[in-house]
């Protein structure tokens, strides 16, 4: 194992998330959605109707942060509220016809650029590089754990 390699491994991992998030605003042009109502979609989308802090659960991030992602999502009709007989303070979040509609659109398209991108490379190199950034990830959130 060579540390220095690895190391470049992690920190190459902001470019990517950069030229990610700069390929899905490019996608988002003409929806009126913004990436952060598209992460919202998406997470409903794959899990169904959630609630606020399920959807936080699942992106990883503050609730607070996620209720104004939400709050965005259902003042645009892509998303309703239904009763949550678990939690009357907490609602269900859940997609409208059109959200589920635009999300599998966006979506879509999106596969269809991972087809270009990824034309050159190998089924086993994929899941190789897939395997090795969750293992990685698993060891550097296991290791903040320790620290704090």
């Amino acid at each position: 194992m060579n540390a220095d390699h690895l190391h470049q491994f992690v920190w190459m991992s902001r470019p990517l998330m950069q030229a990610a998030e700069i390929c899905v605003e490019a996608g988002l042009v003409g929806t009126r959605l913004t990436v952060r109502m598209r992460a919202v979609l998406e997470i409903l989308q794959k899990h169904g109707a959630q609630t606020v802090p399920e959807i936080a659960a699942k992106l990883e991030i503050k609730r607070q942060y996620v209720q104004v992602m939400c709050n965005e999502t259902l003042a645009s009709g892509l998303v309703e509220q239904r009763a949550n007989p678990r939690h009357k303070r907490s609602p269900i979040l859940a997609l409208t016809a059109h959200g589920r509609t635009l999300i599998e659109e966006i979506v879509s398209k999106e596969l269809k650029i991972m087809e270009e991108v990824g034309a050159d490379l190998s089924h086993e190199d994929i899941l190789t590089a897939r395997e090795i950034v969750l293992s990685v990830t698993e060891a550097l959130i296991n290791r903040a754990g320790e620290v704090e």
